[in-house]
């Protein structure tokens, strides 16, 4: 009889608590002042509005409700910045606030569990990994001791180009090769994923496709981190196909790791060679913060392989769409060579900062095509005020970069591709200029950026330098397809063919 009136005393109370908590939660809720948005239905909130390409669809959103923006991606809240001044306050003045990254399905299966820099939350562990990036692994001093491998690819591309002189070329194929061979002999030492060197164990095509899915499941709205009930359904397959990746990358990078530290063992003092090295360098160190675990180790490295991939080729192939819907710009751009550079050399990276015409491609290129439209998602880890909005704790954050250079206040003609905008203007494209944002900004910054851009500009350089660009056939500029697709990365839906004629001497393209 006792114990059944504790029992009833106990759950009264815990029905008087629970009915109290309540109470405050929803007087609190009445009390927010939330930013203006769509009305979101119930269990799917708002992503009934969100189409193929969601930067886009968001965009159109943000013309209705302004440039601070309430969304509702099934179960959770979602706040839209669209202007520089948000930019400003959600990537600078609240940097802190929103430097920590949401809980999704692709950072889970696809990068050991948040273990590699883009998706690891904001804590001890991505300080550290973020140090080793810029102390380390994208130093001013290691980026320079890599630059005769830029220039030897570079090299390979132009030559191998000249042999297809006047024939169809799949452009994006072309760079992602390059970019992809850079990056591997920066990171891992040697080309991996040439089928010629003896220990591959996949082909570059197949590589490239990994690396295609990688950015496109790594962007995707998945149902199932909108609507955490429903997850484990996989409507939409997605999951299925990060586990299957997951799956082909780790082998990959186990064989990587193995024959890394089949080359260190035994070696004292072992002076490190490439980028693998130095982050097993890192997880034996006894002193650190919080240890590099292997599974660290593979992740890092496909955030290294996968970022300095995919953006380069992608911005590059986006730039030379672009000039050949305005052929005059190229004839503005080859005059600067020519003038600078001369016709009976290669461009180098210490000639870039005498192109300023090429920098305004670059940059315009960035303006329309960023190659993340909706940088990479944040979260709020605290209640916080926003331009007088409230931005409850665990909201996530975008930062639409795509709208911001769309913005009419800022840009004349914001739908045309006009490089002559940037001339006698003082924006750059390093974090400090909110107008251009294609690396983010901030904390969570891209931290290889100085190497993207460096390949970006020595590529586009070159292949500006070396080729007269046409479009096969009776093609005209009118009729090139400006597709996108979305992803973490928006590349060309219909892969650019072009011809590339050579208008340098003979000689040059012997290499």
């Amino acid at each position: 009889m006792e114990s059944g009136t504790w029992a009833s005393y106990v759950a009264a109370w815990l029905a008087t608590v629970a009915l109290i908590l309540l109470s405050t939660h929803l007087r609190r809720r009445r009390k927010l002042n939330l930013p203006p948005g769509p009305k979101p239905w119930p269990i799917i909130g708002n992503l009934n509005l969100i189409g193929a390409l969601p930067h886009r669809s968001i965009h159109e959103l943000s013309q209705k409700y302004g440039p601070v923006m309430q969304l509702r991606f099934g179960s959770f809240p979602v706040v839209v910045g669209s202007s520089v001044a948000m930019a400003k306050l959600f990537l600078k003045t609240h940097d802190v606030t929103f430097a920590s990254r949401p809980k999704t399905a692709a950072g889970k299966y696809t990068t050991y569990n948040y273990s590699d820099i883009t998706w690891s939350p904001y804590g001890p562990y991505w300080r550290q990994a973020r140090k080793m990036c810029l102390m380390e692994l994208f130093s001013a001093r290691r980026l320079e001791s890599y630059e005769y491998i830029r220039v030897e690819e570079t090299k390979s591309l132009l030559s191998s180009l000249y042999k297809q002189s006047n024939s169809p070329v799949d452009l994006k194929d072309h760079l992602s090769t390059v970019s992809l061979n850079v990056i591997s002999r920066m990171v891992l030492g040697k080309k991996y994923l040439d089928e010629n060197v003896e220990g591959s164990i996949v082909t570059p095509e197949e590589f490239k496709k990994m690396l295609d899915e990688l950015f496109l499941l790594s962007g995707v709205l998945n149902i199932g981190d909108s609507i955490p009930w429903i997850d484990f359904l996989d409507l939409q397959g997605y999951v299925k196909r990060m586990k299957v990746l997951s799956k082909k990358f780790d082998r990959f990078l186990e064989h990587v790791l193995d024959e890394h530290n089949a080359r260190r063992k035994g070696v004292e003092n072992y002076v490190a060679k490439d980028m693998v090295d130095v982050l097993l360098q890192f997880a034996d160190d006894p002193t650190l913060e919080v240890k590099l675990e292997r599974h660290g180790v593979k992740a890092f490295t496909q955030d290294l392989i996968a970022g300095g991939t995919e953006s380069s080729a992608v911005t590059v192939e986006w730039a030379i769409s672009e000039l050949l819907r305005k052929p005059e710009l190229f004839e503005k751009a080859t005059e600067e060579l020519d003038r600078v550079i001369g016709k009976e050399r290669w461009v180098e990276e210490k000639d870039i900062p005498n192109l300023p015409y090429l920098d305004t491609i670059v940059k315009e290129t960035m303006r329309m095509h960023p190659v993340a439209p909706m940088l990479v998602p944040r979260f709020s880890r605290e209640d916080i005020k926003i331009a007088g909005y409230d931005i409850p704790k665990d909201t996530r954050v975008l930062v639409n970069v795509w709208t911001i250079g769309r913005d009419p206040e800022i840009w004349d003609q914001p739908n045309e591709f006009i490089p002559e905008r940037f001339i006698g203007k003082n924006i750059d494209v390093k974090g400090q200029d909110f107008e251009l944002l294609p690396f983010g900004t901030g904390r969570r910054m891209c931290p290889g950026y100085s190497l993207g851009l460096k390949v970006i500009q020595s590529s586009l350089a070159n292949l500006l330098h070396g080729f007269k660009w046409k479009l096969p056939g009776d093609m005209k500029p009118g009729d090139l397809s400006m597709e996108e697709i979305f992803g973490l990365s928006t590349p060309k839906k219909i892969p650019l063919v072009a011809m590339a004629e050579p208008r340098l001497p003979a000689h040059l393209y012997d290499m």
